[in-house]
């Protein structure tokens, strides 16, 4: 069991496989043993009894409606000479054809004997039909054949024939008896081999199905402790450790799956560039942790107004954010980049060096369209960089949208100021 133990998972089941295929092929080989034991004892039973019955009656019939027959009604002159010699001849072929088949079967010792006696008589009475048959082969009158002489002749020979055959029914009731000892003890012997046989494959797999438990489990624990340690390295991988955004991997991740699900179902897909205005001098004023403070406000800003599932909110980088929305219009679209303007600003994040506000505010690029094939995988970004460049020139603190992301310039300008 220690052997069974120190072998790996896939190592046992190979093992339980082999154990299982060995112990069919034994009871296999020894089923096919003890049947072929058994067809032999059918074999025997039928090939020494009733095929030699069967000839022996053959035999009989013959001379009763074969020969004795013919000969009656030869003696009425039913018959003409030729016929009964015709018939006769014909029914001497087959009992010398059936004697011999008889004599060729497996004989015993205490029966040889009697088989001789009996092939002697057969042939003395044979001999007798052979007179009958060369008077009417020369077409001489039959009508003063003696009746008596012919029924003790074939009365005879039956009673011959009739111990044969009752010994050979002897010895098929023997033969029977025997068979039917040997295939009880044959079938005797293989429910022992068998229970034997699956009570140690049942065992073994008993074992072998509990170590394969136990390792299974291990494995499940393992793989359940693996799978959440990988959801936080996933997560890690992909978020903003100071926002709790997405960062600009995970960004580049769905960026290119959403774009390839929009232009697949002819959908709306928006992206939205964010950049805080005077971040620099907001940090050279009031340091790096209120910077920092100053971010994490804009990203919670984002996370209330951004709630769908398919409202995506990425930090791109420094104080540059990103927004990808799928299925909204461009009603929708600017809507929320007003609701973001505005929530930006109603945080009165006090911003002394801004030339727009005294408060923090956001600049906003906005591009929404239609997606198919002919849109370009950077171009979104690249007008949503020029609409957020478009933004700061009018003044920050603004939003700039437009639904034609091909065009050198903003089809549709919408602003906002403060």
């Amino acid at each position: 069991m220690q052997f069974i133990e120190a072998l790996k998972l896939k190592s046992k089941l190979l093992f339980l496989f082999i154990l299982t295929t060995l112990a069919l092929i034994s009871v296999a080989v020894m089923g096919n043993m003890h049947i072929n034991s058994m067809k032999n004892n059918i074999d025997s039973l039928y090939f020494g009894s009733l095929v030699p019955v069967t000839e022996l009656n053959d035999i009989m019939q013959t001379y009763h409606n074969g020969l004795a027959s013919t000969v009656y009604k030869a003696s009425r002159l039913e018959i003409s000479p030729s016929q009964v010699s015709s018939q006769i001849e014909s029914s001497l072929k087959q009992i010398s054809k059936k004697w011999k088949n008889y004599e060729s079967h497996f004989k015993r010792n205490d029966e040889l004997e009697y088989v001789e006696y009996a092939g002697h008589e057969i042939k003395a009475i044979n001999e007798y039909f052979l007179r009958i048959y060369r008077v009417a082969k020369k077409g001489r009158d039959l009508s003063n054949i003696s009746i008596n002489t012919l029924e003790k002749k074939v009365f005879f020979i039956h009673n011959v024939i009739q111990k044969l055959i009752n010994y050979e029914v002897d010895v098929a009731k023997y033969e029977r008896k025997t068979f039917l000892h040997s295939y009880a003890e044959s079938k005797f012997h293989i429910g022992v081999v068998l229970s034997v046989i699956i009570f140690i494959v049942l065992l073994i797999s008993t074992y072998v199905f509990k170590s394969i438990q136990k390792d299974q489990t291990d494995l499940e624990i393992s793989t359940k402790k693996l799978r959440k340690a990988n959801k936080k390295l996933e997560n890690v991988s992909y978020t903003d450790t100071l926002t709790n955004l997405h960062n600009r991997r995970y960004f580049n991740l769905v960026y290119d799956r959403e774009l390839k699900r929009a232009r697949r179902k002819n959908n709306y897909i928006t992206f939205m560039m964010l950049d805080i205005d005077y971040f620099k001098q907001y940090n050279d004023t009031y340091g790096h942790i209120e910077g920092d403070f100053a971010l994490k406000s804009v990203s919670k800003v984002l996370k209330e107004i951004l709630k769908r599932p398919s409202d995506f909110v990425f930090r791109l980088g420094g104080e540059e954010f990103g927004v990808l929305l799928v299925d909204t219009d461009e009603s929708n679209s600017a809507k929320l980049a007003r609701d973001i303007c505005d929530g930006i600003r109603e945080r009165k994040l006090i911003h002394e060096n801004s030339k727009v506000s005294d408060y923090v505010t956001i600049s906003i690029g906005v591009v929404c369209c239609i997606a198919d094939d002919a849109l370009n995988d950077e171009v979104l970004i690249s007008r949503a960089d020029e609409m957020l460049y478009e933004a700061k020139e009018s003044g920050r603190d603004r939003y700039i949208i437009t639904s034609n992301a091909s065009a050198a310039r903003p089809r549709v300008v919408e602003e906002m100021t403060a």
